[in-house]
């Protein structure tokens, strides 16, 4: 099991947590997403090693960036 952190811009509400929630859960091997809203970091958990790349284009279809 990998566990990697993402700090996320542009997530203001629970709406925002659920479509990022929604979208990085369904790249291949995510087992569990965490977002803590506040501080804008959002945990993935998964089954493999997540390419940023992934995380990022999912991130993005949500509406949202990652930061560098």
């Amino acid at each position: 099991m990998s566990e990697n952190t993402y700090t996320v811009t542009g997530m203001t509400c629970d709406h925002c947590v659920r479509a990022v929630t929604d979208e990085v859960g369904k790249i291949d091997g995510v087992q569990k997403v965490a977002v803590d809203l506040p501080n804008g970091k959002v945990t993935v958990s998964s089954t493999t090693e997540l390419g940023d790349a992934d995380v990022r284009a999912a991130v993005e279809e949500a509406g949202y960036e990652l930061a560098a």
